[in-house]
């Protein structure tokens, strides 16, 4: 009772640092599976009437893949009604424990989709479901958790004493969700205040943005050996302030921000200048996210080889002078670790994008570039984990698609 106690207060803890929605919601399954010894587990939110995957985990699929590889799984959507177990849950806002998924009583007006078994090769017996209910009543979410195994490794059905664990892990995950809903909200806000002034700046394309700067970091965290909870935190953090890259560009006049043709040499000199806009925005050092987010504003087009912008400048006082001399680029490391990542995340992302002044570039050519521009524009090991987790990046793409 008392381990199980500790257990609540820590995981309370833990939930409760966690600021970005997306990262949240990862966490919260993670946590949620190493409470009660689930092999697997998926997260779905609620939106307009159906439940929305997020986020999948496989610990027995996870284990047959390479090092560094991530599980990739389906993205569906399904309606909140009866006829899920999810479905169910979410429109009751109860739990279900079952404990044979492949002997569900005809009786039940949920059933159990076996397609994803056949499909795996996994087997999915035990399973526990429960919502991510409000004060309120509304519910948010719901959390399946797949297969609990016992000490031994054999799949064995979930505890009905883990039921109230669960439910209280599920109302301080809710409370932990909502916040983080509040702050993606404020964060989408700034972030339209740019898409009003530039149509490139989506919800879509920032979402990418972010989450292809998360992966990219946790492989080069792995590779290096960063502490798993400082990389935790940093994720966090560089998740939200890579959706924040281009906000400086609220302050770039329409007759150029808008412009179809091409910038002349003036107007360009006015466009790199959302660089530094952007870090002032963030100049008030009030936590580690506007330090972050401020070097990736003012940094995330500098390449590798120097030849980016602004340039080793005064961010706070600098005024651009078509007459002086061009200030010296930064290069190589002295580019800050997070602007390096958000540069190739946000190429890559435009490179595939359809715009209106461009199509979109197909997959041969994308990635003949990003590899091209390797030791150039981008740094040479963030090019190589690129690639290597490239299934993962282009999985995130059907995550966040552009809407039509």
């Amino acid at each position: 009772m008392k381990n199980r106690l500790e257990q609540i207060l820590q995981i309370d803890q833990d939930l409760n640092r966690i600021q970005d929605l997306d990262i949240l919601l990862e966490r919260i399954l993670y946590f949620a599976r190493r409470a009660v010894s689930a092999d697997a587990g998926s997260i779905y939110i609620k939106d307009k009437g159906e439940l929305e995957i997020r986020y999948a985990h496989n610990e027995t699929l996870q284990k047959q893949l390479a090092p560094g590889q991530k599980l990739i799984y389906s993205i569906f959507r399904i309606p909140v009604n009866e006829k899920t177990i999810s479905g169910y849950v979410a429109a009751n806002g109860s739990n279900l424990n079952i404990p044979d998924m492949y002997n569900i009583p005809e009786s039940r007006p949920y059933s159990f989709n076996t397609h994803y078994d056949k499909v795996s090769g996994y087997r999915t017996v035990s399973s526990l479901t429960f919502p991510l209910k409000t004060n309120q009543g509304d519910v948010l979410g719901v959390l399946q958790l797949l297969n609990a195994k016992d000490e031994q490794g054999n799949i064995v059905p979930f505890l009905e004493e883990d039921e109230p664990f669960v439910l209280h892990f599920a109302s301080s995950a809710t409370v932990a969700l909502q916040r983080a809903r509040m702050t993606r909200t404020l964060l989408l806000r700034m972030i339209r205040k740019a898409e009003l002034r530039d149509p490139k700046e989506t919800g879509a394309h920032v979402n990418r943005v972010g989450s292809y700067s998360c992966e990219i970091y946790e492989a080069w965290a792995r590779r290096n050996r960063i502490p798993e909870s400082r990389m935790q935190k940093e994720k966090d953090i560089l998740r939200m302030a890579a959706m924040l890259h281009d906000v400086g560009k609220v302050g770039i006049s329409d007759l150029i921000l808008k412009k179809p043709g091409r910038f002349t040499d003036d107007e360009y000199l006015v466009m790199q200048s959302h660089t530094y806009i952007g870090a002032r925005l963030f100049g008030d050092k009030e936590s580690d996210l506007d330090a972050i987010a401020r070097d990736i504003a003012l940094c995330h087009h500098e390449n590798w080889d120097g030849t980016g912008y602004p340039g080793r400048i005064d961010w706070r006082t600098y005024e651009p002078d078509p007459d002086a001399p061009r200030p010296v680029g930064r290069k190589g490391e002295e580019i800050p670790l997070f602007a390096r990542i958000v540069s190739l995340a946000d190429v890559f992302d435009a490179l595939c994008s359809r715009r209106v002044y461009k199509e979109a570039w197909n997959e041969e050519d994308v990635l003949k570039e990003i590899r091209c521009s390797s030791g150039t524009k981008f740094d040479p090991d963030l090019v190589d984990i690129f690639f290597e987790i490239l299934p993962v990046l282009k999985h995130i793409q059907q995550k966040y698609p552009d809407q039509e």
